[in-house]
């Protein structure tokens, strides 16, 4: 388990600074969604077009490479923006517990549909954002993890301050 205060629950932000941010986020992030929709629509043309580059070796794993790192990189919603129920319930444990048990249990869900399915499971690893454990911590989420066969990433670390990484022990798989 983690005992490190960097694993509890984050301190409550002020609410001030949170209206700022949600006000922010309304204006903002319509353009945000809007870049995002934009700039996939550029990898397809590119990927389409790309089709001439097949013959170069390595070209196609690079640009899969490039695509997953982009990916990660440029969130939905991003870390910045603060959503409605951010702001009505900044602190309030019970929510978040049931925001970060929702979480774990829908990632155990696509696994577990996966197996039944006989398809392999989604590609990990699996990330819980801050924004689903914020007033319960990030140990919380590992520990609710751990009770359903789920596991710290080793692949990519953790940040208890901005995301929690899980990956599926072997025997729940």
């Amino acid at each position: 388990m983690h005992h490190d205060d960097s694993w509890g629950p984050l301190p409550p932000r002020p609410p001030a600074t949170l209206w700022l941010r949600f006000a922010l986020s309304v204006l903002i992030l319509p353009l945000w969604w809007l870049l995002l929709a934009v700039l996939f629509v550029v990898l397809l043309a590119f990927a389409l077009v790309a089709d001439i580059f097949a013959l170069v070796p390595g070209f196609e794993k690079g640009f899969g490479k490039g695509i997953d790192r982009s990916r990660r990189a440029l969130e939905l919603w991003p870390a910045w923006c603060v959503t409605w129920p951010e702001l009505r319930h900044e602190g309030d444990t019970d929510h978040y517990r049931a925001r970060a048990d929702g979480k774990v249990a829908g990632l155990t869900d696509k696994q577990l549909a996966a197996r039944e399915a006989g398809k392999p499971p989604p590609p990990g690893p699996y990330d819980v954002p801050v924004r689903d454990y914020r007033a319960v911590g990030a140990g919380y989420v590992v520990e609710t993890a751990r009770a359903r066969g789920w596991d710290l990433s080793h692949d990519l670390p953790s940040d208890p301050a901005r995301i929690v990484r899980l990956r599926r022990l072997p025997e729940a798989a």
